[in-house]
């Protein structure tokens, strides 16, 4: 059965369109923003997500700029949601320790798997419209973007050609809530990640040691994983890194692959 859509809003946007709508699902609606290209392919285009990081939500001014990237100059489908306790899920912002709270009170390991069925409603949602193809997905999200987007990546394997993760890792510091501290769950997810990925770690990360960090790399199972650090703390991001990231993710999923 397809997924239940409420659409909110559909408009051009430069050389791309957005969407915006709703997906149901038993533990509430999922809110999407999407990005597609202006002109329709003969086939539905990749589709690369979008994680957003732990100060802000789907509309955050980095989100919006990747995704209209994404489609209007690589021809790929893009889209975000909101993280838990994030953007249309809340009336009112919360802040880090807020909503940290929320999550450790329902459970972090029940809102990891709650966060990866709603990732996925939202992918076949867009799939299901003939929007994007399901099959050819590209992943970006670091810090909170790779909380929730590793445990997506592993559940869904082989339809993933390529993610850029970091910014995280099996240690956390001090200043972070340690009920959200899950490192068995994480490098079990890592261990079953087999696309190529690119790892990005700012040298002085003042939330996730490096030494943390560096352990999740290695879990990873890929054969082709890339490590990417920058000079810097945790909230400091080269803008020359986002041009790595999106390449990245592009000339996957521009690749041929040959039907398993």
């Amino acid at each position: 059965m397809g997924a239940t859509i409420e659409w909110r809003a559909r408009q051009p946007v430069g050389n791309a369109e957005e969407l915006e709508f709703h997906v149901k699902r038993p533990s509430g609606p999922v809110p999407v923003l999407a990005w597609l290209p202006a002109r329709a392919a003969r086939t539905p285009p990749p589709l690369v997500l979008l994680g957003h990081g732990g100060s802000s939500d789907k509309r955050s001014e980095r989100i919006v700029r990747l995704g209209r990237w994404f489609a209007s100059e690589a021809g790929f489908a893009a889209l975000a949601i909101d993280g838990p306790f994030h953007g249309e899920r809340v009336t009112a912002a919360m802040t880090a320790e807020a909503y940290w709270a929320e999550v450790a009170r329902e459970g972090a390991e029940a809102v990891l798997d709650r966060m990866v069925g709603d990732w996925s409603a939202a992918v076949e949602a867009l799939a299901s419209e003939g929007l994007a193809d399901d099959q050819r997905l590209g992943y970006l999200g670091l810090s909170m973007g790779t909380r929730f987007g590793l445990p997506l990546v592993a559940a869904l394997g082989g339809r993933f050609r390529a993610a850029v993760l970091g910014k995280f890792g099996l240690r956390q510091g001090p200043a972070l809530n340690p009920a959200m501290n899950l490192p068995e769950r994480f490098a079990a997810d890592a261990g079953r990640i087999k696309c190529p990925v690119l790892f990005h770690v700012q040298l002085e990360d003042d939330l996730f040691p490096l030494e943390g960090q560096r352990e999740l790399f290695e879990c990873m199972a890929t054969g082709r994983k890339e490590w990417l650090a920058y000079p810097g703390p945790h909230g400091v991001t080269d803008p020359e890194a986002e041009t790595r990231w999106r390449g990245f993710i592009r000339d996957a999923l521009a690749e041929k692959h040959d039907a398993p």
